[in-house]
């Protein structure tokens, strides 16, 4: 098979790369962390211009065309920079959405303002008790003329406090943990029945928690009472970017523990010169290896149109990488030792976005826990 990238695809992650190095070193990411809104509008409008918030939406609806590989490219570079800007939720997880559920009169209206940098989005879709169950849903959809009404509370929804709509599951029949009952609905973040709370995360990142009181949603995206196939596709898109992003902050985790070790002087030479903590970089680098490994076929496996074989892929995925990120986060803390925890030094902000990341949607365990409920990757005969 061939891995080899495209001259297109080459051009978009030099460009990328150009723009964070220009823009994103480590003291200008603790800078836009303190602006009010914890990220960079400035930052935010070159990724406009350089395409990057129309990069999977199709050209004739305002975007460039791009598809899984063009994401995994984009986010590799901004785990890299462990960026703070709502890429993830507004181009991946709110692009995924209306480019799987919306009508093309939605799409029309909306593409070209988020291509532009206009119009940010986030999915509103974890609760207290719902885990990490998409399907365990307790806020509810009525039935309200026209349109729906909207009431239930969302937590750690991600770049919730700066969004301008929000995506919301909810729930418009059954018990609360049934599968068919679940609508996903566009919901204005200004209307009179939405309050929000937000804060900053472990890793720099903003959210909010989200109160619905008959708030009105504006739009629903796909069957109202079957929605959660669509958040089962959505999630899995997601999934594959957050592999890559992984693999970008592993990488310069990496990198920075080599670096560290072979200047940290320690009985009057080099901590790099000691074997067993040569043998400890090696580890750290397989680990990378594995995960970008996974990433690829994250990518590649995006796209799958039967549902539980894109599941199954998506569920190997989220465990390869999670354990990847965990050990080579672990392992850069232990090997720069007591400076890697202050919050000066950019090594344990890569730990804390790898822990992060690692936790978005299921942990390595959840999916272990996944996989074994439903018999393993290969079914008995």
């Amino acid at each position: 098979m061939d891995f080899d990238l495209s001259e297109e695809q080459r051009l978009l992650q030099d460009s990328v790369a150009k723009l964070l190095a220009d823009k994103y070193g480590f003291e200008q990411r603790k800078a836009y962390m303190k602006a009010p809104e914890g990220w960079s509008r400035e930052v935010w409008s070159q990724f406009a211009e350089l395409g990057l918030l129309g990069l999977p939406f199709a050209e004739d609806e305002g975007g460039f065309g791009g598809g899984a590989v063009d994401t995994l490219l984009v986010a590799e570079q901004l785990g890299r920079a462990i960026t703070l800007e709502p890429w993830l939720s507004t181009v991946v997880i709110g692009g995924g959405f209306l480019r799987n559920g919306a009508s093309a009169e939605l799409r029309s209206a909306m593409v070209p303002k988020i291509a532009a940098g206009e119009l940010l989005l986030a999915f509103a879709q974890a609760e207290r008790q719902s885990r990490y169950d998409l399907f365990d849903v307790a806020t509810t959809a009525k039935k309200d003329g026209s349109g729906w009404s909207i009431t239930g509370r969302k937590g750690y929804v991600v770049h919730g406090d700066s969004a301008d709509a929000l995506i919301v599951t909810a729930r418009t029949a059954g018990g609360q943990r049934d599968q068919r009952g679940i609508g996903v609905f566009l919901v204005d973040a200004k209307d009179p029945g939405v309050q929000r709370r937000g804060y900053r995360t472990v890793d720099g990142q903003r959210a909010a928690e989200v109160e619905f009181a008959n708030a009105r949603a504006e739009a629903v995206l796909g069957n109202p009472e079957h929605g959660l196939p669509l958040v089962d596709q959505v999630v899995d898109e997601t999934i594959a970017a957050l592999a890559g992003e992984a693999v970008g902050a592993m990488q310069v985790a990496h990198d920075m523990t080599v670096d560290y070790m072979k200047t940290r002087q320690q009985f009057g030479r080099p901590i790099g010169s000691f074997q067993a903590l040569q043998h400890r970089a090696a580890d750290m680098l397989v680990a990378l290896e594995q995960a970008r490994s996974m990433s690829y076929f994250a990518a590649m496996s995006a796209e799958e149109r039967d549902p539980l074989e894109r599941r199954k892929a998506m569920a190997t995925v989220k465990v390869q990488i999670g354990r990847s990120a965990r050990f080579v986060g672990q392992q850069s803390i232990q090997l720069h030792g007591g400076i890697a925890m202050t919050m000066e030094y950019a090594c344990g902000h890569y730990f804390k976005r790898l822990t992060v990341n690692d936790a978005m949607f299921g942990d390595a365990d959840h999916y272990v826990r996944y996989l074994a409920d439903i018999g393993g990757l290969v079914q008995a005969a």
